[in-house]
């Protein structure tokens, strides 16, 4: 199986696996950082790992992170509309 890393060297299994990414950007931007990280800073990362990918490799990440913001942003509708009936 393929990897690609991150600037401090954190290794990513490229297995479809998108929160496996999701959780090594935020342990190699955000915690590293101490939470003091920028839009910059996650971009420049991101991108970063998206170069190292191929084009085949990015189109499968992209349907990843699309559905896991659709169901996301289900939830957020969801939890929106519930919170707006009665409560008993």
């Amino acid at each position: 199986m393929r990897t690609i890393r991150t600037s401090r060297g954190t290794s990513i299994p490229l297995d479809n696996d998108l929160l496996a990414v999701i959780e090594a950007l935020y342990h190699d931007v955000t915690v590293q950082l101490d939470l003091d990280r920028s839009f910059d800073d996650m971009m420049k990362e991101i991108r970063g790992l998206v170069d190292q990918m191929t084009d085949a490799e990015r189109a499968e990440y992209l349907v990843e992170s699309l559905f896991l913001n659709t169901v996301t942003y289900e939830n957020e509708r969801l939890g929106a509309l519930i919170r707006k009936l009665p409560h008993e």
